[in-house]
């Protein structure tokens, strides 16, 4: 595995090994947004947080003769990942644990691909003109996280849960871990950072899991880590998930997540 000179600022480490197996959402999410990547096959291509490499299999697969960079912030992603992909693609993808906040990538890529990352990065205007700079003249950023009121049921009842005691220490003075931006506010800051063709739009993507245990796995591994590390044990932990994954048995239907997506793409202009 090799790695890019600049090291994430604040590493957020992830049970991989559960994400790979439970974010099976994210994977029929990311399948519609690949499907809108222009790819003439022979290119490379920026997996912009490729998590433990499930999507970006199916990136290879669209370039039988081009290249992945596979880059993500997780040295337990990029673990998964190599070893999920290398057998298959060998050295045609390459992977590098890179804030993409911080990425100094100059003109190396034909097209950037990212799906259920960019949420995770607080500073949009930055994260744009990187990837800016990243693509060749002519290249293709196509894209899809978290925007708008994503989660925002789930995301009032930690909220609550957070203020209560067991917990308020812990998250006294914190403004969380996610930026939720908006179709027009995205829009003009992909404008911003140079890009053309630039489409945004917002969609609902509700989300069922089937039982309990489920989602207790699903809020641990894929919604919640971030949170979770700022608690000081695991019967705390355990606690937290335990309080939400009950109020979401109530729900109609039970342990359900109100996802919503928004979809971005643009073009670095040729001139």
């Amino acid at each position: 595995m090799t790695h890019s000179n600049a090291a994430p600022a604040a590493p957020r480490e992830w049970n991989a090994a559960s994400y790979h197996r439970v974010a099976t959402p994210h994977l029929s999410w990311g399948r519609t947004v690949l499907a809108r990547l222009p790819t003439l096959g022979d290119e490379t291509v920026i997996d912009a947080g490729c998590g433990t490499g499930r999507l970006t299999a199916e990136l290879m697969e669209a370039l039988p003769h081009g290249r992945v960079l596979a880059l993500d912030q997780s040295a337990n992603m990029l673990a998964v990942a190599h070893d999920y992909l290398t057998p298959r693609f060998g050295d045609r993808v390459s992977f590098h644990q890179v804030d993409l906040q911080t990425l100094a990538l100059d003109q190396v890529a034909g097209a950037i691909f990212s799906t259920a990352t960019f949420h995770w990065l607080p500073d949009h205007p930055r994260l744009f003109a990187n990837l800016w700079r990243a693509l060749r003249p002519g290249g293709h950023l196509v894209a899809q996280c978290g925007g708008g009121p994503n989660l925002a049921a789930l995301r009032t009842r930690a909220d609550v849960l957070m203020a209560s005691p067991p917990f308020a220490a812990a998250f006294a003075g914190w403004s969380g871990p996610w930026e939720f931006a908006d179709a027009p506010v995205t829009a003009d800051r992909l404008r911003a950072a140079g890009f053309s063709e630039v489409k945004t739009s917002l969609e609902a993507a509700p989300a069922v899991l089937p039982d309990a245990a489920s989602y207790t796995e699903f809020l641990t591994s894929v919604i919640f880590g971030t949170h979770l590390a700022r608690l000081p044990d695991e019967p705390s932990r355990a606690a937290f998930i335990a309080s939400l994954t009950t109020q979401a048995a109530s729900d109609d239907p039970p342990f359900s997540l109100d996802y919503w997506r928004l979809n971005l793409s643009g073009r670095r202009p040729t001139a």
